[in-house]
């Protein structure tokens, strides 16, 4: 069973780990989460040294195809979030498999 992580654990580690109150950890998770999203909004690339690079992409119209029934079906163009982890990420999850 695979856990996950969410914004209320991310600012229980602020809390636990900086110290800041709990609403003030909260506070500064959201933040930093919006300062992101705002970015990637505007087409702006958000580089986190030693954990990846999140960038918004735009993909051209096509034509898909059902696997099941075989009908073509237009897919518009639109804008993609894409996430490449640093090759330092890559390594600690790798290495996160082998134990």
């Amino acid at each position: 069973m695979s856990k996950t992580l969410t914004r209320m654990d991310l600012s229980e580690s602020v809390f636990r780990e900086v110290g800041l109150s709990r609403n003030e950890s909260a506070q500064l998770v959201e933040s930093v989460l919006t300062h992101m999203s705002d970015a990637l909004v505007k087409g702006e690339t958000v580089k986190i040294s030693s954990f990846g690079t999140f960038s918004v992409r735009s993909k051209s119209a096509r034509v898909g195809r059902n696997p099941k029934t075989g009908d073509e079906a237009p897919i518009p163009a639109r804008r993609v979030m894409t996430f490449r982890p640093s090759h330092l990420m890559k390594d600690r999850v790798a290495d996160g498999n082998k134990s």
